[in-house]
């Protein structure tokens, strides 16, 4: 069952999305991005220039792009659809701002972590995708950003 970790209060999400990705990359996760088409733009760029020295792979992905073969192993899957990400990607970053939805497909990821931003809308959309997860019984941490 999907471990769901939620982070609240995320003021800054390029910040906290690029302390996330170092991190499973220093475990040798990979890990999938869901979110809008704009901060998946703005992650894949920062993607490419956050260090000189180090360049981070990663694939960006708009809705409904298949990957090509050759490209099943790339570490950071960036899209706005969960399809086309592989089964063997183990983690799912949520950047769901103000859905309420839990996104389709997430339950086949070991690991889910639900950013929610400081702004009282994605905070209510976070309630309702926390009791959605609680309902059916997943194990939920709430980890807060804001101090």
């Amino acid at each position: 069952m999907t471990e769901i970790q939620f982070h609240t209060g995320v003021a800054e999400p390029l910040v906290h999305v690029m302390k996330l990705l170092r991190k499973a990359e220093a475990q040798g996760a990979r890990l999938a991005v869901l979110g809008p088409a704009a901060l998946l733009d703005r992650i894949s760029q920062h993607l490419w220039s956050d260090d000189p020295q180090s360049f981070r792979p990663h694939l960006r992905l708009g809705a409904g792009q298949p990957p090509g073969p050759h490209l099943a192993p790339t570490p950071v899957w960036l899209v706005e659809r969960l399809e086309s990400v592989p089964a063997d990607v183990e983690r799912l970053l949520h950047l769901a701002g103000e859905t309420a939805e839990a996104p389709p497909g997430f339950e086949r990821f070991a690991r889910l972590y639900d950013i929610v931003g400081a702004d009282p809308a994605s905070r209510l959309a976070g309630r309702q995708r926390w009791r959605h997860y609680a309902d059916r019984g997943y194990a939920l941490s709430h980890h807060p950003m804001d101090g």
